[in-house]
């Protein structure tokens, strides 16, 4: 037993320190109280948590997606297309959802691969299956999701996205739907490790510059949520008192844009007041696959038939998840 506690510990650091930076938080808290604000009042509380959580997803946003980005030069258009092309049947749909974690983080840019691939000639319902578990599970939400709410709820949040993408996927290529899909054309040229890095370190600033006024929204969101909502609305709204909980959560989450680490800070307060562990992660997967953004983007590729049973996939997946979190929810947390 006691190596089993050693990793345990080990294990609860990395967590809690490495990824969950709780340091930083006290560290901003000394910071704030020397400063004269009662930390344990609703502003002080409120500009605590948007300080640590801004700070927070912010190196860990960056930290990811470089490390991505470099991992992703190594997987260019034409190359997944070769690796996917020895693949058959449900394998072939498999193999494409676990490419599409490695791919980057918001569907604005799997979009433009799933295209690539259509055009290339791979069969529709296995790059569909890239196109879905891109955006909703990728190595990033994996982390982010380990430092908020363990290790046994991210890993299963990920098996269900895979199965969800690997179903989806399976269903398009059955209806037949390739007549509904246009063409684009992508290049990829080969790279030295001094162009890697500089590709991850530009997919790492255009990536923070597009999504840091998210983050600030999703943090103040978060911020608001934690220390002036009482948590009675959100029991009542999002509990478990109300079955329609994880629907509405998708619902909402669909219109609003924002990627994984905007929503992260959300779906932590959201949690922290009494809503359920599968309504919350509803939430975040809506606001993360299916977002008008990336929608609009998939328009220009796809045909609106196409389209709609795209986003219903994903809806029914996306709640079914939820349900399924809801009802094993004491298990895993």
């Amino acid at each position: 037993g006691l190596f089993m506690e050693t990793l345990k510990t080990i294990w609860d650091f990395f967590q809690n320190e490495v990824l969950g930076m709780n340091w930083l938080n006290r560290l901003i808290e000394t910071f704030l109280n020397a400063c004269g604000l009662d930390t344990t009042g609703k502003i002080g509380a409120s500009i605590q948590f948007f300080i640590y959580d801004v700070l927070k997803i912010t190196v860990l946003l960056c930290v990811l997606i470089f490390t991505i980005s470099y991992i992703q030069s190594y997987f260019p258009p034409e190359r997944s297309k070769r690796i996917l092309g020895r693949f058959r049947g449900i394998w072939a749909n498999i193999i494409s959802a676990l490419l599409g974690t490695v791919t980057p983080f918001c569907s604005c840019s799997s979009i433009p691969l799933f295209i690539g691939f259509t055009s290339a000639g791979l069969p529709l319902g296995v790059t569909f299956s890239f196109l879905i578990s891109s955006p909703m599970v990728d190595l990033g939400s994996l982390v982010l999701l380990m430092s908020i709410f363990g290790a046994k709820v991210a890993v299963v949040y990920v098996i269900l996205g895979l199965v969800i993408a690997v179903i989806g996927g399976t269903i398009i290529e059955k209806l037949r739907m390739e007549k509904y899909v246009g063409s684009v054309d992508i290049e990829s040229p080969d790279l030295t490790i001094q162009e890697r890095l500089t590709y991850a370190k530009e997919q790492m600033l255009g990536t923070f510059k597009k999504v840091f006024p998210y983050i600030l929204i999703g943090v103040g969101i978060g911020a608001v949520i934690h220390n002036w909502i009482p948590e009675s609305w959100i029991e009542t709204v999002l509990g478990s008192s109300n079955p329609f909980g994880v629907i509405l959560a998708t619902i909402v989450g669909i219109p609003m844009y924002a990627d994984i680490f905007g929503t992260i800070p959300v779906a932590e307060a959201l949690l922290s007041k009494g809503a359920q562990l599968g309504t919350v992660l509803s939430f975040m997967m809506a606001v993360t696959t299916l977002s008008l953004p990336s929608l609009i983007m998939l328009r220009k590729a796809v045909k609106p038939k196409l389209l709609a049973l795209f986003i219903a996939i994903c809806t029914i997946g996306i709640v079914i998840v939820g349900y399924l979190f809801n009802v094993f929810q004491f298990i895993l947390i």
